[in-house]
This record gives C-alpha cells, structure tokens and sequence, in this order.
C-alpha cells in the first residue's frame, strides 16, 4: 500500500504541471490585461507610457518564460504572490472564501448521500413498484431542475411561508460567520445553498445507486446468501450495497471536487462570496495570478479526491488490493 500511495504521489506532479501550462498559456490568449481594463476604469486619458509601467510593477513585461518558471515555483512552495487586481496576498483572499465553499460542498455532499443511497436502494429493491417509479420521477426532476432556479423557489417559499406563519418575511442572512463563532446564524445561512445544489446532485447519485444495486443483485452470491437463509436485511447491507458503492463513490468524489469552485451561480442566488464568485472576478479583471491560483487550487482538490476515492476502493472491496 505504502509503494502504491508513493506513486500516486509522484504522479500527481506531471499532472499539476500539465494543468500549470494550460491554465498559464490559456490566460495570455486573452485579449488585453489586467493594466489595459485598470486605466479604463478611471474614464481618465492614459498614455502607453503609465500603461508600460503597470506593466512593469506587475512584472507581466518579462519574458513569458520567465513568468511561467516563478508562477510554477511559487505554486510549489505555496507562495502564489499578490492579486494583480486587488495588491492584496492571494492566498489570504482566497483563504477569506474557502471556509465558505468548503462548508457548502461538504454540507451539499452530505445532503447528496443521505438523500441518493437510501433512495437507490429502496428504488433498486422495489423494482418496478409504484415507489420505484416516485423514486426515479424524483431524480429525473432532479437532473432537469437547474439549482439556481431551485434556489430562488426555495428564497421565495421562506419568504412566503415566514410571511404567512409569523407576519414578518425572512431570508437566509447574508454575511457570512463561521460555524464556531455563530452556529445558528452560520447553519441558517448555507443549509439552503447546501440543499438547493445537494438535491442536484443527489438526483445524479440515486440513479447511479438503483444501478449499480440492480446489478449486484443478480449476482450469483446474492441468491446463495439467500438459499442460506439470510435475513433480506443483511443481504443487502452487508453483501449487496457495499460491493454496490464503488461507482457511487467515485460520482459523489467527483461532485465534490466540482462543488468547490463550480457553484458560480448559486452563489450568486444566495449572495455568498465563495471562490466561485471569485473565480469570476478574476477572470473578468484579467487577474493572471488569481485565476491561475484558482484554477490551481480546483485541480489539486480533484487530483487529492480522486487518490482518496481509489483508496476508498480497498475498503469496500476487499478483492481490491493495491501493491
């Protein structure tokens, strides 16, 4: 095992450089920078000449190669610089809204699991019932509901039903507080982020679950579990539904990844100032090293997730064995 998890490690390397190059390359066919859109800003008449000397604090006048050798050192030694945009320290810009996107991806994740296994199973153990088909018409909607929409429906149902039961309209508040310091107030916030996007993804999750269920199912160690005369219950927790997760893991992983950075809209809906809505700041203002650090940071959470995924694998197979 030890052998395996050092190489999964020596190969995360060439992947987080591949990604470096792209990103880094990709960047400068934009039209235009950061110093051009600054100047614009101000509505005030500005010679090339201020313009050259932005671009010379930034350091964005230097030889391209040179700008790629300090963006991949620094990345590597977790010193990712300043944001061209804001002259604050990237990393503590970043580190204002990670908090926040974490707790929501990991709430939505939650959410997601405890609504797709139990949903999958029952789905997969009735097959063709009336609650095989509630389930399916559930993760159908699911799929075909974008969250932001679902988002909104569920401000505007808080707004009405808290309107109607109390005579005072309420919504989720909309600074942030972390959850040590105010529980309430934080839970109260990012729940309804948390399920608007959970219930997404928890649609995607059951239909992987009644699938993969239905398969084992009909595997032949099932029906000799059952000629033993096993109680049903154990057969499918302990035989069936845990050989029945791997696909379901390695869905819910990468959901989870995505979560990180991809909530762009809902956190839009919901007014939260995650990396999302900081990735589209940056974009938008041709911050190069936000964006980069960015896009860095969303590849490295899905390269770590899919090492824990593999080993999770082990787990719940036992003919699984990593060498």
């Amino acid at each position: 095992m030890s052998k395996y998890i050092l190489k999964r490690i020596a190969l995360m390397i060439p992947t987080l450089i591949g990604a470096g190059i792209l990103v880094f390359f990709l960047m400068r066919l934009i039209p235009g920078d950061v110093c051009e859109l600054r100047f614009a800003g101000t509505g005030l008449y500005v010679d090339q000449e201020q313009i050259d000397v932005c671009r010379k604090n930034l350091g964005i006048d230097r030889p391209i190669f040179i700008q790629f050798t300090d963006f991949m050192i620094g990345f590597f030694t977790f010193d990712f610089g300043e944001s061209m945009w804001t002259g604050r320290p990237i990393l503590e810009e970043v580190g204002l809204r990670f908090e926040l996107s974490l707790q929501v991806a990991i709430m939505a994740t939650l959410v997601a699991v405890v609504i797709a296994i139990p949903l999958g199973a029952i789905s997969a153990i009735h097959q063709d019932t009336w609650l095989d088909y509630a389930v399916r018409t559930f993760s159908i909607a699911g799929i075909a509901i974008p969250s932001f929409w679902f988002g909104i429906m569920i401000i505007l149902g808080l707004l009405i039903f808290t309107n109607w039961a109390t005579g005072v309209p309420w919504m989720p508040p909309i600074q942030y507080k972390p959850i040590w310091v105010d529980p309430i107030h934080n839970i109260s916030q990012l729940i309804w982020p948390a399920v608007a996007t959970g219930y997404r993804y928890s649609a995607v999750a059951t239909r992987m679950t009644r699938s993969a269920l239905l398969e084992v199912l009909r595997e032949d160690y099932i029906r000799t579990a059952r000629a033993k005369g096993l109680v049903e219950k154990i057969v499918i927790n302990r035989h069936a539904l845990k050989n029945a997760m791997l696909p379901v893991v390695t869905i819910i992983g990468i959901e989870f990844a995505f979560l990180m950075g991809g909530l762009v809209v809902t956190e839009q809906v919901f007014n939260l100032n995650g990396l999302g809505k900081l990735f589209v700041e940056s974009v938008d203002n041709h911050d190069y090293a936000m964006t980069q650090a960015l896009v860095m940071l969303v590849v490295l959470i899905f390269v770590v997730t899919n090492f824990a995924i593999d080993l999770c694998y082990a787990w719940l197979d036992p003919r699984i064995r990593y060498s």
